[in-house]
């Protein structure tokens, strides 16, 4: 099983990434998914989910608005579209899959740094 994130990196507040999770090793069009994200000296938070056919999406207050998360079930990948880039939103960025609403596999992350 493997959770790969890619598409970090640096990027100046108000501009936008788009992050990626290639999933392999599982079925993932059974899995919802998650974006977890993790700052220094922080407790990781969830940002978004999405269930396992892609009708329903569920994201944090704090960044409601502003990132989608979106996933292609033939292609095994969930995405994370991140605009309006706030300085706050530095941190490793995480994709999960649930199982019966927990995370059972993690990638190992990505790293978001917003900075001027």
């Amino acid at each position: 099983v493997q959770l790969v994130e890619s598409g970090g990196g640096l990027v100046q507040p108000g501009g936008s990434l788009r992050l990626s999770c290639a999933a392999s090793g599982f079925t993932f069009n059974s899995y919802d998914m998650r974006w977890y994200r993790q700052a220094p000296g922080r407790e990781r938070e969830l940002v978004a989910g999405i269930i396992s056919d892609g009708r329903v999406t569920t994201y944090a207050v704090f960044v409601k608005g502003r990132f989608t998360i979106s996933r292609d079930n033939a292609k095994n990948t969930v995405y994370l579209q991140m605009n309006s880039l706030k300085p706050e939103d530095t941190a490793v960025y995480s994709c999960s899959a649930l199982w019966l609403g927990v995370p059972k596999y993690w990638g190992q992350g990505t790293q978001v740094t917003v900075s001027s």
